[in-house]
């Protein structure tokens, strides 16, 4: 097993060390939950300040213009698009996760007008499949959401299905699909294909265009780092965009929006898939973390968080044996995410022991414990330590108090 010495030698020889400064990091905490809510870039504040006191409370509604906030949305997914292998005009920030599954659904249904149903797997997370189970809910019967287990999706691609909606990085366990051959057997069978991006956006390579993708989504606030319910994004291929009436026609997705025309005419390309009024306040802190993210080599952020994720195995499995801690995440990091998690039967209070111990993780139900690992801002110590405190609170057996069983409203 490592020791602290050798650990603090790979942070000495960590290209992406620099990077950590940018981040607001409190003295003494371990952060590996950014897979949840990413750390605040140190530039945020004095973008904020900037916002809401010169652009809102000086320049007001003239900002649309002058600080050109309209164009927020295409900016902000330009530099999205960098980092997820697509071109600027086919990724726009807007909106919600949620409301941006619903978007693609509802135009994968149009592209496949004959199919009727919309298939995942079971156990994705839990927004993308209440999207599915309400579009069906509504549709009078002409829809159909099918839910299958991941090692069994290829056998349900058939001429029925019209969309798959499948996450990259598993939320629980980090389990990485291969998305160029998922992508391509769907394709054959003339599947559109939506891919959610939330954990694997910003911390591993990700190449849409090269995989032929179809759609896809992400949100701004794990690893963009863009603050608490920052906006999220969508990617249509070039190749799809004009063939898609929305079903969310707003006011900012018409082609001419300040006609005021009583008719809706959709806007050429992505910016039809805009809807919502941009959240600007939102935008302006997301555009921190992505500037950030953007000047980072995606193979060496990948290279690290394999690094990282594997150290983390190592030190728990090597400390913690015979102490009830298995593996929940793919051993082969090919495979797995910038995350790992570990099966638990008392995983909810030894997490909030951990947590009041000064490392942030999370629990996600039954039993896992989950920990995410950022390599922009996470060390290797920070991992080394993390274990280290982990294997105390197991033989002190602190985390038998009763207060750490006490449920909390978000886990």
């Amino acid at each position: 097993m490592k020791n602290l010495e050798t650990i603090r030698q790979l942070d000495a020889a960590d290209s992406l060390a620099h990077f950590r400064d940018r981040f607001e990091l409190p003295d003494g905490l371990i952060y590996l939950d950014g897979n949840s809510l990413g750390v605040m870039p140190k530039s945020a504040p004095e973008r904020m300040k900037t916002v809401v006191e010169t652009e809102w409370g000086q320049h007001l509604i003239t900002s649309w213009n002058r600080h050109d906030w309209i164009g927020l949305p295409r900016r902000l997914g330009a530099i999205i698009a960098g980092l997820v292998g697509a071109n600027p005009e086919e990724v726009v920030v807007a909106d919600s996760t949620s409301i941006n599954i619903f978007k693609t659904l509802s135009a994968a249904l149009q592209l496949n007008p004959e199919r009727s149903v919309i298939l995942s797997e079971t156990g994705n997370f839990p927004t993308n499949v209440y999207m599915m189970q309400g579009l069906s809910a509504n549709s009078g019967g002409s829809v159909r959401h099918q839910m299958v287990p991941t090692n069994d999706l290829e056998a349900h691609f058939n001429d029925d299905v019209a969309a798959l909606l499948i996450t990259q990085a598993h939320y629980k366990t980090g389990y990485l699909h291969d998305m160029q051959a998922i992508t391509k057997a769907a394709q054959e069978k003339g599947i559109i294909v939506i891919w959610d991006l939330c954990h694997s956006a910003g911390a591993l390579p990700v190449d849409l265009n090269a995989c032929h993708a179809d759609m896809a989504v992400g949100c701004g606030y794990k690893y963009l780092n863009g603050g608490p319910g920052a906006p999220a994004f969508i990617f249509v291929a070039e190749r799809h965009q004009e063939k898609v009436m929305p079903v969310l026609s707003g006011w900012l997705g018409h082609a001419r929006p300040f006609d005021f025309s009583d008719q809706y005419e959709p806007a050429p390309g992505i910016d039809r898939f805009k809807c919502s009024s941009p959240s600007i306040l939102g935008m302006s802190v997301l555009e921190c973390g992505l500037e950030i993210a953007a000047e980072a080599d995606m193979a060496e952020v990948r290279k690290k968080s394999i690094a990282l994720t594997e150290l983390f195995i190592e030190q728990v499995e090597t400390r913690l044996a015979g102490q009830g801690f298995e593996l929940a995440s793919p051993r082969d990091p090919s495979i797995r995410g910038s995350q790992v998690s570990f099966h638990h039967e008392n995983g909810y209070p030894i997490m909030q022991a951990l947590i009041d111990r000064g490392v942030i993780g999370d629990f996600r139900d039954p039993d896992i414990l989950r920990f995410g690992f950022t390599p922009l801002y996470t060390s290797h110590e920070d991992v080394w330590r993390a274990a280290e405190i982990l294997q105390d609170i197991m033989e002190s057996g602190v985390w038998r108090e009763p207060r750490f069983s006490v449920r909390s409203a978000v886990t």
